[in-house]
């Protein structure tokens, strides 16, 4: 009988140890090279020079996520993103605040998480992004927002999407370089 009852013990500890590694596994944000998540990432940038694109792909390689680029209509010069200049593109887009530059191609948000990439552009995020969040249904979906940026913190962006849709679940994101050892412990953390 003693017998009995501690291999029914050893069974139900056995179980209780099984459900409880499953949980932790399906409440992962991210991936690495070991585990996958059940949830569907997807890395959605824009990039007008290409230092957001290289960190994006970073990403995508770290996550095993899909990645999603944001087009312009209407391609960025280097003209266009001229600083010293008030009568640029980008200089007036920023400035307006109701400026909304069109997005040519169509993008898939069905994603339960989604690394949201740009560069800060005159200290905030550029319009483009915020046509992004007008264009599509985000409501509920988790969005980690990345910054690439010279000089300027992702701190401004931050205030600027979360007061921008309080119904996304938004995380605190970064800015970041292109070292993908960075980038593994940043996505790591967010475990």
């Amino acid at each position: 009988m003693k017998n009995k009852f501690i291999a029914t013990l050893i069974a139900l500890l056995s179980v209780l140890i099984i459900t409880g590694c499953g949980t932790q596994k399906e409440n992962n944000i991210t991936t690495n090279n070991d585990t996958k998540t059940d949830k569907k990432i997807a890395v959605i940038y824009f990039s007008a020079t290409g230092n957001t694109k290289e960190v994006a792909e970073s990403i995508k390689d770290i996550t095993g996520g899909e990645l999603i680029e944001i087009i312009p209509l209407k391609e960025y010069t280097s003209a266009d993103l001229n600083y010293n200049d008030d009568n640029t593109r980008a200089t007036k887009e920023q400035n307006n605040p109701s400026s909304r530059p069109e997005i040519k191609n169509t993008i898939n948000v069905d994603y339960d998480v989604i690394y949201l990439g740009y560069p800060i552009w005159w200290g905030d995020v550029p319009h483009i992004i915020l046509t992004f969040i007008d264009t599509y249904d985000l409501d509920g979906k988790t969005i980690i927002p990345f910054c690439t940026s010279g000089s300027s913190s992702i701190d401004n962006s931050l205030n600027t999407l979360k007061n921008y849709n309080k119904n996304v679940n938004w995380v605190d994101g970064k800015r970041l370089t292109n070292n993908k050892k960075e980038i593994e412990n940043w996505i790591n953390s967010l475990n």
